[in-house]
């Protein structure tokens, strides 16, 4: 009597096992006869990222490793700062005759400051805006005239010699003396030639004398 009554305890055991079994494959096996999950649609319109533009600037050259910022326009102007190589700075205006550029420099009174144009590669267009006073110097050089009077040479004009006519010359002329008319005069040279002759007879007449 013990065994009948347990099996249909465990027919139905088997069949409750089997139902959860068929359920299963049939959930993984049909997977298209699942409802389809929606997400929710957004009601407002998504607002899109827009980048905002940065205006005009300049880069600094790269054949240059540096540049000077100067407060104005011109070499006149005191060196407020540098850019370095391939440094970009806000471009803000220009010179009336473009050859200096305005850019926004933080730290510096008024938050701006000017580069020279030839130094930079301008990206945009610039309005040409008013320099600012030219800065006068701190002092105005002076000269001490007791210090420069010692650096003055003065040149002490040369006198020229004075030309004194001289006395005029007097050149003596010589008369030449008047030949003799009387009588025959012989001529030197046959008077030499005759005591030549006569010296050497005499010389002659001593030497046969002493043999």
């Amino acid at each position: 009597m013990q065994n009948t009554q347990r099996i249909p305890g465990n027919r139905r055991i088997f069949w409750l096992v089997s139902l959860l079994l068929a359920g299963a494959f049939w959930l993984v096996g049909f997977p298209t006869l699942r409802p389809d999950v929606y997400a929710q649609q957004p009601t407002v319109s998504i607002p899109t990222v827009t980048s905002t533009p940065i205006g005009a600037y300049v880069i600094v050259n790269s054949e240059n490793d540096q540049i000077n910022v100067r407060g104005g326009p011109d070499t006149v102007y005191p060196i407020v700062g540098i850019l370095l190589m391939n440094q970009q700075a806000p471009a803000l205006g220009r010179s009336a005759g473009g050859g200096w550029i305005m850019i926004a420099y933080a730290g510096v009174s008024g938050g701006t400051a000017w580069v020279y144009a030839p130094l930079v590669t301008l990206f945009g267009v610039v309005p040409i805006v008013e320099a600012p006073a030219t800065p006068t110097p701190a002092t105005t050089p002076t000269i001490d005239p007791t210090l420069a009077a010692q650096f003055i040479v003065e040149i002490q004009p040369t006198r020229l010699p004075t030309f004194t006519e001289p006395p005029p010359l007097n050149i003596p002329t010589f008369t030449a003396p008047e030949q003799a008319t009387s009588g025959r005069v012989l001529p030197i040279g046959l008077v030499i030639t005759a005591i030549g002759i006569v010296g050497i007879f005499g010389l002659l007449i001593s030497l046969f004398r002493g043999r």
